[in-house]
């Protein structure tokens, strides 16, 4: 991103910008298939008005190898996506459709967006829609930093998670580890010390950095009798 002009570097012009966005192609790796891949998503979504998966590396990660194992693994039956989108139209239908699933999202135009089984609220709120122990395995991912940002409420939010899981239950997070879209930090939010830290086998760690340039990161956690003891980063 470009200085702005007050702080006395003037933003590039359109033609330097160009320039410098087919240099890119040429010598950053990957970026080339995310300008295609953001190109496609565009047509499909916003002029075609297609719901469409959301063709990045982060979501390859997430439906291709998270998901997979979560609807493999028989002790997952109820489970909570949080946040819906045009890209997560297809996920009951696609990955979770034997499962009991359920979406939540504060906002109600995003009903059409969601599962079978939806329900309009914020996360912080989850306690006041489900009794505790009621879920298997709770999805947040794309929600931190995206909406739920200072920490008294992602502190509330992972609280109301932990009571909702059952034990053993799961829950993945998702965020972008950038100064930008960390905005708590992650690292003050003390709820998170209620859960334990999950190896996840496929990966064989509780954390996983994907390949992108925002730095999207996957955390598994479990709800276990005796909490993590450790800080979460």
């Amino acid at each position: 991103m470009s200085a702005s002009p007050q702080f006395g570097h003037a933003p590039d012009p359109p033609s330097r910008g160009r320039l410098k966005k087919i240099i890119r192609l040429f010598t950053e790796r990957g970026f080339a298939n995310r300008v295609v891949r953001a190109r496609l998503y565009d047509l499909l979504c916003g002029r075609l008005k297609i719901a469409a998966p959301l063709l990045t590396e982060d979501r390859r990660v997430l439906e291709k190898i998270i998901f997979e194992y979560y609807r493999s693994n028989s002790h997952i039956k109820t489970v909570l996506f949080v946040g819906c989108d045009s890209y997560t139209t297809h996920y009951q239908r696609c990955y979770f459709a034997a499962h009991d699933y359920w979406t939540i999202d504060p906002d109600a135009t995003r009903r059409k967006f969601g599962a079978k089984q939806h329900v309009v609220t914020r996360l912080e709120e989850l306690g006041q829609h489900f009794p505790t122990g009621f879920f298997n395995l709770i999805i947040c991912n794309g929600v931190y930093g995206w909406g739920l940002n200072c920490v008294e409420d992602c502190d509330t939010a992972m609280s109301q998670c932990h009571s909702c899981l059952a034990d053993a239950g799961h829950m993945l997070l998702g965020w972008n580890d950038v100064p930008r879209w960390d905005p708590a930090p992650l690292s003050k939010v003390r709820s998170l010390s209620l859960f334990s830290r999950y190896a996840f086998p496929p990966f064989g760690a509780w954390q996983y950095l994907t390949d992108t340039p925002y730095r999207h990161t996957y955390y598994f956690f479990q709800k276990r009798n005796y909490p993590d003891v450790h800080r979460t980063r």
